[in-house]
């Protein structure tokens, strides 16, 4: 279904009335939104050289197409800056790949909210949170780039709650699930650079996460320690499946891990290895699925796969870690996957320069 035309809409000189009118059309979270006007819509579009009707992403359900001009109207309406918009628009490009799987990821019970994580040096440049409070209110970047990709599902392509959206319990990830990957004091390379992007291109990385999961440990003074508590964290049973996983670790964490000489692909590999239950625990719960295990057993698996054991995952490539938050504080957190599968796997992009950055 071809991309909505782009239509102008007459309301009162009024600003309450302006935003009530939004409310009544049902463009809204919930929440107020800031009214689009074109100047406003104008404004955002310049940050992108490309015509304002070109599609970014296509629904795979029903054929809805994400123009420019409606990802523009959307950011202006979740109080975007044109700065960000680079960013809202490399993630739709990452959602848009099939493997994303963006229309189940939001339609099922699961109630996933897509995660954007930045990244790179855009993050800075535009201001986004990587510091305390990482995940929470605040920040204008952090929460309106994220709420903009919650507007788009909604008015776009139409995951209503309650009518496509079937989330069970839903997830407060909904409204806005942004941040950026902390660069100062991390010790690992960048995401974007292990990604494969050149130096100076920042990308997102786009990921449908299920329910915000806290990893307190004050006392842990080792790597295996830290891991350990987040790996049991992962094999919660009520987390445990084939899906992928993200980590954030916390400042204190990840200097425990530098101060060992840790790496990205260690602290991977352990976490795959530890973050596992017993096929006997399996069934203890109703979660084993022969063809599951098979999946992580199989001629192609992975050399830590512990014959007996359910591990999360397919192997250490499936965790994603980094570094995020405040400097005080044992606190982590992992977001677990979308699905009792691989229904979604995460993506990146790289995100487009400005296009009237001086």
């Amino acid at each position: 279904m071809p991309a909505a035309a782009a239509r102008i809409h007459e309301v009162p000189d009024d600003l309450l009335a302006a935003i009530d009118y939004c409310f009544d059309q049902g463009w809204t979270d919930g929440l107020p939104v800031v009214p689009p006007q074109v100047d406003r819509v104008h404004a955002m579009l310049a940050a992108d050289d490309r015509p304002a009707a070109t599609v970014i992403a296509t629904h795979p359900a029903t054929g809805l197409e994400l123009s420019l001009h409606a990802a523009a109207v959307n950011a202006v309406m979740a109080g975007c800056l044109p700065a960000y918009f680079p960013v809202l628009v490399a993630a739709f490009e990452a959602m848009n790949r099939p493997d994303f799987n963006f229309h189940g990821s939001t339609a099922s019970t699961g109630g996933s909210a897509p995660l954007v994580l930045v990244s790179g040096p855009v993050g800075e440049e535009i201001g986004m949170n990587a510091d305390v409070n990482l995940f929470g209110p605040g920040n204008r970047p952090n929460a309106s780039i994220g709420r903009a990709v919650r507007l788009i599902l909604r008015n776009v392509f139409q995951m209503i709650p309650g009518i496509s959206d079937k989330s069970t319990q839903g997830n407060p990830g909904k409204y806005s699930l942004c941040a950026a990957e902390r660069m100062r004091g991390n010790p690992w390379p960048p995401l974007c650079r292990e990604q494969g992007y050149p130096e100076g291109t920042s990308s997102v990385t786009v990921y449908a996460a299920g329910g915000f999961c806290n990893i307190e440990n004050h006392g842990g003074n080792t790597p295996e320690q830290v891991l350990g508590s987040v790996a049991d964290t992962m094999a919660n049973y009520g987390c445990i499946t084939l899906g992928q996983s993200v980590v954030i670790l916390a400042p204190e964490h990840m200097q425990i891990l530098a101060a060992a000489g840790w790496t990205r692909r260690r602290a991977q590999e352990f976490l795959f290895a530890a973050a596992r239950r017993s096929v006997e625990g399996m069934k203890g719960v109703g979660k084993h699925r022969d063809r599951e295990y098979d999946a992580q057993h199989g001629e192609r698996a992975h050399a830590l796969a512990e014959p007996g054991f359910f591990h999360r995952g397919l192997g250490p490539d499936d965790i994603l870690i980094t570094l995020g938050g405040g400097d005080a504080g044992g606190h982590s957190c992992f977001l677990p996957s979308w699905s009792r599968g691989r229904g979604s796997i995460m993506q990146h992009a790289a995100i487009r320069p400005l296009a009237n950055a001086k």
